[in-house]
């Protein structure tokens, strides 16, 4: 692993580590966008994993598992996580959402007041050295606090102040990763995390017949260790997890 590099690990397993240039930056903010369906959750547990086969403690924020949903879908993928788990090299923080905008078994709309806020504040979230929130507009579409300001047309300004919080963990060598839907939230609030991602990516997801075929096209990728295609295709296969189909070098 080089030493300005989270390694994707998995090496032998599937080939996403050498296909994104040998690793995530440390101390970076990625961005990875795509609609419902593209792979943008199954693509954060695949860095999960990754990352914890290669001694990289790491979070998992979740807004639409719960823990038994967790350990099923990563047992369906083969991503074994009941030992890191409990060897506290992941912490999975369930935090789904219901219609009404409440976090699940939470104190109601007291809760729902401060969901970017406890986010914020809690602690032990950020100890780890990688991040990742999936998806990260369902808490932004859900904090009254956002969606006031969104109301006044200040989400630009609400968005910066995040930004600001995350930019002060990668000082520390973190590195923060976040999936986003772009349908469900204003270009608005989404462009501020667009412009200062260190990594970005796009996520495509196209049906042909049966066949379901998904991309990663690499909209920027700052401190690359190694040459990173400006697309890879992937696809999604019970029992192995993902699986790389192609690539294409810009």
């Amino acid at each position: 692993m080089g030493s300005n590099q989270f390694s994707l690990g998995l090496k032998d397993h599937d080939r996403l580590e050498k296909e994104l240039g040998g690793g995530i930056p440390k101390g970076s903010i990625v961005l990875i966008e795509g609609d419902y369906g593209a792979g943008k959750s199954v693509l954060s547990q695949r860095l999960t994993y990754g990352f914890t086969q290669e001694d990289i403690v790491t979070t998992l924020v979740s807004t639409e598992l719960g823990v038994r949903g967790f350990l099923d879908q990563m047992h369906s993928l083969t991503y074994d996580v009941v030992k890191p788990l409990l060897d506290e090299e992941i912490l999975f923080i369930p935090a789904e959402i219901d219609a009404s905008g409440t976090l699940t078994g939470s104190g109601g709309d007291d809760e729902r007041k401060q969901l970017l806020k406890r986010m914020m504040e809690a602690d032990t979230m950020w100890d780890a050295d990688v991040i990742i929130v999936d998806t990260f507009d369902a808490i932004l579409r859900n904090d009254p606090k956002f969606e006031a300001l969104v109301r006044q047309n200040e989400e630009r300004q609400a968005a910066l102040e995040i930004i600001s919080f995350f930019r002060d963990l990668t000082t520390k060598g973190k590195t923060i990763v976040l999936t986003v839907d772009p349908s469900t939230v204003d270009d608005e609030a989404i462009g501020p995390f667009r412009s200062i991602a260190d990594v970005y990516l796009e996520l495509e997801m196209v049906e042909v017949g049966n066949d379901v075929r998904r991309n990663i096209f690499v909209k920027r990728f700052a401190g690359m260790g190694q040459q990173v295609g400006d697309r890879v295709g992937f696809s999604v296969r019970s029992g192995i997890g993902i699986v790389i189909e192609s690539r294409s070098v810009a």
